[in-house]
């Protein structure tokens, strides 16, 4: 479908790989936000690229291991071929959805995004993946739905950290409808150009660019559209902690640590820590969103 989505970046702004990985360069006046093409002039950053072992190597995904490095020793063990999405509720087409009838139909788009984690560290990560709304649109969103509710793949015998009542499983997320809907919020396919790894959410996950990175449920294997706000994993295991909207705010501390500044992975353990913005940078764009809500309660 016709590009919805001004773009921050261009094509000079996009790290060649070879100097990605090696750290040779940094991404300058890059504001990590939308297309990787013909845009808008970029805002006044500059932001260190992070290497393909910084991305794929230090991951939360707690169904292979709650160590940053378990998901990347042990997510080879799962299947991701063939794959298939349910997608039901409240839309026009339910069904099971293989993943390479949804490939034939999506846009594949280079997206370069902020990744803010809630527990105060960050990244800069290359995309490649395609507009939820698109794949919405292919199911028929129906009037009365307001959330969306997404579910990752449960398979104890190939996710060792399952055994371990760390969350209640499966891990399930959810977003507003108008959040979901957003041209910033995509269905994450790659990284780098190459399929994405099993350790970062194989083959398909949500990204969610202004929100705190566990909003960003990997490995989606149902996708429903519902009237009612959803349960989410990490509010039903500690709500005073972890609201349903999970936006990046600065200005709201989680009770255990402050949210002000974050540590950019890849500056080494004691790097210097650099000031959080509030929507992790994509205030411009989602702002709007949650004009007259208190996101001190709402967080």
């Amino acid at each position: 479908m016709a590009n919805r989505w001004k773009n921050d970046l261009s094509e000079r702004c996009v790290t060649p790989e070879a100097v990605y990985m090696n750290r040779r360069q940094v991404l300058a006046g890059a504001a990590g936000i939308g297309l990787v093409g013909a845009g808008r002039p970029a805002r006044a950053e500059t932001l260190e690229p992070n290497e393909w072992e910084d991305i794929t190597s230090y991951n939360n995904y707690y169904e292979f291991g709650t160590d940053k490095g378990d998901p990347a020793r042990h997510a080879h063990r799962l299947t991701i071929a063939p794959w298939s999405v349910r997608i039901d509720g409240l839309v026009d087409r339910p069904g099971d959805y293989a993943f390479e009838d949804i490939m034939a139909k999506m846009v594949v788009e280079k997206r370069l995004y902020r990744f803010r984690c809630v527990e105060a560290w960050s990244m800069v990560v290359p995309w490649n993946g395609f507009e939820l709304a698109d794949l919405l649109e292919v199911a028929g969103v129906q009037g009365a739905a307001k959330y969306v509710a997404f579910e990752t793949v449960l398979r104890p015998e190939e996710m060792p950290g399952v055994a371990y009542p760390v969350l209640d499983w499966p891990y399930v997320e959810g977003l507003r409808l108008d959040e979901a809907m957003h041209p910033l919020t995509i269905m994450a396919t790659g990284i780098y150009g190459r399929d994405i790894p099993n350790q970062n959410g194989a083959p398909l996950r949500l990204v969610v660019p202004w929100k705190y990175g566990f909003k960003s449920i990997k490995s989606v294997v149902r996708i429903t559209l519902t009237d009612a706000e959803p349960p989410t994993s990490w509010n039903k295991a500690n709500p005073r902690e972890y609201g349903f909207y999970s936006n990046v705010n600065p200005e709201v501390d989680h009770p255990r640590w402050s949210q002000a500044t974050e540590r950019r992975i890849g500056g080494g353990l004691f790097s210097s820590r650099i000031p959080t913005l509030m929507f992790n940078g994509y205030g411009d764009e989602v702002a709007r969103l949650y004009e007259g809500m208190d996101l001190t309660r709402h967080f």
